[in-house]
């Protein structure tokens, strides 16, 4: 790797607060993109003329693109400019907002929404630009707010969408973000100065080539392994095993490599990345489970007959509680490390299923579920970044978390292709059941996995 380049600083002045709540809200609007269509999901095949294993599609579209284009964007934020690439991020999310706004069928909307994955390297990004301008005392709460906006957008974004698509044409979803698009476009513009950062170099496109093949396999074999056959299931998963052999032999010989895999070897990097995806698998079943559970008539014994926009309204809390505690995760890293608060993320996570295994015959039930479990999301993935940013230098800081993003959303694919095939081959409410057992027992294990992470560190 070339060396770090520091760029002579610029003349703005930094308004700590402004751009905290400038890149928070693009975390937000760009999580809330991603659970925009689930209102729209059960109505998609009429609505763009198409089966309901082709709208499918629609969800992994931006799977798939996020998953390329996370690990990519990163390193070119790294060498070209943070700033620049969000705002990059930001035009090509308001611009598959307006096509999916204006599409009528399915090709449109696959190519709109692909182009939205494209802008998932926003949250990355604006975790490493905080890194550069902020004072030391507001990097800890800073990060940890912008990491929990992932979880926040989600919760939030479900009941709003609910009620757009309940009361106005579906189309009204996507021109709104648009438009929420262009706000953060604007207030990035006027308020969040470029890094003078930046390690320079040439792209590694043979890597980003390499990692895109690999994630896309890899991704299509999880998410869509219940319609595939066990051929090109296994097919896919050979293939994505080969490419990223060959992909690390690669990455190890670049003098310049789109991630730096000897850096991620480290402990610290090495074992928060893993901790992520068992992580974000824990995190991911609370959005499976709890829907279901919320709208299934009550006739049936199971179900509580809530209607979509009663259960997004359920999940508010969640998000509420996980920006929350961005501070009181900030304050945990500095008094005991954020090995700690990672633990003890973790071990929220998993008291919180552990309640949702005994808990789910009422309303108030869920929320209080919901509500435990998103603190300890917003405990742990405030502690992630402090994680990775401590083990890596400034230069590598928006590659580094973009990968580790891009772990989460690994685990997240995963959670959902499990929890799938729980809910396919269980009896109800058993599945509801297992399924609770399994996050509290991921939560325990991404503690564990914590446990063996390196102490405060000296960097």
């Amino acid at each position: 790797m070339i060396g770090e380049q520091v760029l002579p600083p610029t003349s703005r002045q930094v308004q700590p607060n402004v751009v905290v709540a400038v890149l928070a809200l693009g975390g937000i609007v760009v999580s809330l993109m991603q659970t925009l269509v689930i209102p729209l999901l059960p109505e998609l095949p009429g609505l763009l003329g198409a089966s309901k294993a082709d709208t499918a599609w629609v969800i992994t579209a931006t799977l798939l693109a996020s998953a390329v284009a996370t690990p990519v964007v990163g390193r070119l934020g790294d060498m070209y400019g943070k700033r620049r690439m969000l705002l990059i991020s930001l035009v090509l999310l308001v611009l598959g907002s307006v096509v999916a706004a204006l599409s009528y069928s399915l090709v449109p909307m696959l190519v709109a929404r692909a182009v939205q994955g494209l802008a998932a390297g926003v949250i990355p990004l604006g975790i490493s630009i905080m890194r550069d301008e902020l004072p030391a005392d507001r990097l800890g709460s800073a990060t940890a707010m912008m990491s929990a906006s992932l979880g926040v957008g989600g919760a939030l974004g479900l009941p709003a969408a609910a009620f757009l698509a309940e009361r106005s044409d579906w189309h009204v979803l996507f021109w709104t973000s648009a438009a929420l698009g262009v706000l953060v476009l604007v207030a990035v513009l006027f308020f969040v100065p470029e890094s003078a950062v930046r390690s320079g170099g040439r792209f590694d496109l043979v890597g980003a080539l390499g990692l895109s093949v690999a994630l896309v396999c890899l991704l299509l074999a999880v998410s869509k392994s219940s319609e595939l056959s066990a051929g090109t299931t296994a097919g896919l998963f050979g293939v994505a095993a080969v490419v990223l052999l060959v992909w690390g032999w690669w990455e190890l010989r670049s003098r310049q490599p789109l991630v730096d895999l000897r850096t991620t070897a480290r402990p610290q990097v090495l074992l928060t990345n893993v901790a992520s995806a068992i992580f974000a698998f824990a995190m991911f079943a609370m959005s499976l489970v709890l829907p279901q559970i919320l709208q299934l008539p009550a006739a049936t014994g199971h179900g509580l007959g809530q209607s979509l926009f009663a259960t997004g309204l359920v999940l508010v809390p969640s998000g509420l509680v996980m920006m929350a505690m961005a501070p009181v995760s900030a304050r945990i890293t500095t008094a005991r490390g954020p090995k700690a608060t990672l633990i003890v993320g973790a071990l929220v996570v998993a008291a919180g299923y552990g309640l949702g295994v005994f808990l789910m015959s009422a309303v108030w039930q869920l929320v209080v579920v919901s509500a435990v479990i998103g603190a300890g999301i917003g405990l742990a993935y405030g502690a992630m970044p402090a994680l990775i940013m401590g083990a890596v230098p400034a230069s590598e800081t928006a590659a580094a978390n973009s990968f580790n993003t891009l772990m989460r959303a690994i685990g997240t694919s995963v959670s959902s292709a499990v929890a799938g095939a729980v809910l396919a081959h269980v009896a109800v409410p058993g599945s509801f059941h297992l399924i609770m057992a399994l996050g509290a027992a991921t939560a325990l294990l991404a503690g564990g996995v914590a446990a063996f992470l390196p102490g405060p560190s000296r960097r």
